[in-house]
């Protein structure tokens, strides 16, 4: 039983180094993830981690050939739908250690940050999905259907690495409610609660866990949807500063003792002489709070004749360093990008619950953490896409070595049930064979055989 469960793990050696690297078992020990009987959820975790290295989903995997080998349908749909397991505590705990290896590879002097986002979670085609919600995409400028997934990173400028999410609903446009079967003791319900918040309540919680968690980080980036006065002030109660883009709204400005809108400070800023012609205007000034800022006024790329505006609490900074700094914040739209396209979220699975939503989307974010951290240590210069594609490679010649060790154990039996000459004469030519072989196919084959 246990030489057929490992033939059926079906992780890459790659895969399976970093799972003892980032010590993934004890992290989902340390979450509470875990079951007195039956399939254990190291395994059930590893089959879900695995399935888009397979190029199938789970349907789809185990309709195929090699079907019967996976547990069914439904031990891995109680898995995912789970309401006590702490998936929040696994991730944070997950992502953490991967950072703390990350800052070992990196000089001391380098800039750490967080980057805090949302992205649109679509669950178009759905009708009856727990907390499902209308929300507004500001990228397409049309509803979808959906949640907000919220997520803080923490980034190096050259490794990123998701920390934390949320998948937000809405207590306005809902569409579904909360299943009244849920125990309100769980941590799933909890999470629930938490959907129905508006974002700027949930990011300081999740700042305050990241920072209990043992990550280290200078400053928040923001894009302009969360760059307000209450935030900002949140975000330098825990020690950090702020670097965001800035819109102009009702937002006001303290400058010489006048209230001013974004547009009229820029009228009030000095502009700067630089080499750099994009960088256009520069002003100190406050936040109507009373919170000290720097502002700078940058040209939009795209409309050479309208300006962007960039927000500083750190007001010892250079205006390059700001930018640069700022430019950072980059690094979470490449991860949406690359979890969407790339590794199937809201894809894979189409559930119901907003447990399986949750669970799924770790699983999905770990994924991530995994192809970046083997990104930071290849000495090579493939992107995550390649190493993804090299990671599907791989996972096809486990199944082409499986099929190898299979064909060598029929011959095996077949000798064993022959007469004494036959029997020999086939372990001599089966030898003969396998002494003929490259290496990198001997180490597939089972070591008994080799012996013979």
């Amino acid at each position: 039983m246990i030489f057929h469960d490992d033939l059926n793990n079906q992780l890459p050696s790659e895969i399976n180094a970093v799972f003892r690297e980032l010590r993934v078992p004890y992290h989902l020990r340390k979450a509470g993830i875990t079951k007195r009987f039956g399939f254990s959820c190291l395994h059930l975790f590893q089959i879900v981690f695995a399935l888009i290295f397979h190029h199938r989903n789970w349907v789809q995997l185990l309709e195929s050939a090699k079907g019967a080998s996976f547990p069914g349908k439904d031990a891995v749909y109680r898995f995912l739908n789970h309401p006590r397991f702490s998936w929040r505590r696994f991730l944070t705990s997950f992502s953490v250690e991967a950072v703390q290896k990350t800052r070992a590879l990196t000089s001391s002097q380098r800039v750490n940050v967080l980057i805090v986002d949302d992205s649109m979670f679509s669950r178009n085609r759905s009708k009856t999905v727990e907390l499902l919600a209308r929300c507004w995409d500001h990228a397409q400028q049309c509803y979808y259907k959906g949640f907000r997934m919220l997520t803080l990173g923490w980034s190096d400028g050259h490794t990123f690495l998701p920390l934390d999410f949320s998948l937000l609903s809405s207590t306005k446009s809902q569409l579904q409610g909360i299943n009244d079967d849920i125990d309100k003791r769980t941590s799933g319900y909890q999470r629930r609660k938490e959907a129905l918040l508006p974002a700027p309540q949930v990011i300081p919680a999740m700042l305050e866990r990241a920072l209990v968690a043992g990550v280290n980080a200078s400053y928040v980036l923001m894009d302009s949807w969360f760059t307000f006065a209450p935030l900002i002030q949140a975000v330098l109660d825990r020690g950090m500063d702020v670097i965001g883009m800035v819109k102009a709204g009702n937002q006001r400005y303290r400058f010489e003792g006048k209230r001013l809108t974004l547009k009229e400070l820029y009228h009030a800023a000095t502009p700067v002489g630089t080499l750099n012609k994009s960088i256009l205007r520069c002003i100190r000034t406050e936040l109507i709070p009373g919170i000290p800022i720097m502002m700078i006024f940058v040209r939009h790329r795209s409309k050479k004749n309208e300006w962007l505006a960039i927000l500083s609490t750190d007001t010892t900074l250079t205006i390059e360093e700001i930018i640069r700094i700022y430019g950072i914040r980059w690094d979470i739209e490449v991860f949406f990008k690359c979890t969407k396209s790339l590794l199937r979220l809201q894809k894979e699975f189409q559930g119901r619950s907003y447990d399986m939503m949750i669970d799924h989307t770790t699983i999905v974010f770990s994924r991530y953490i995994l192809l970046a951290w083997q990104h930071r240590i290849s000495t090579d210069q493939r992107t995550l896409g390649g190493l993804f594609l090299a990671l599907c490679d791989e996972v096809s010649a486990l199944d082409w070595a499986v099929a190898l060790n299979q064909l060598v154990e029929i011959i095996n039996e077949v000798a064993e049930k022959a007469n004494r000459r036959l029997s020999k004469l086939i372990n001599r030519q089966l030898q003969e064979w396998m002494n003929g072989l490259p290496s990198y196919i001997k180490v597939y084959l089972p070591i008994s055989v080799c012996e013979s």
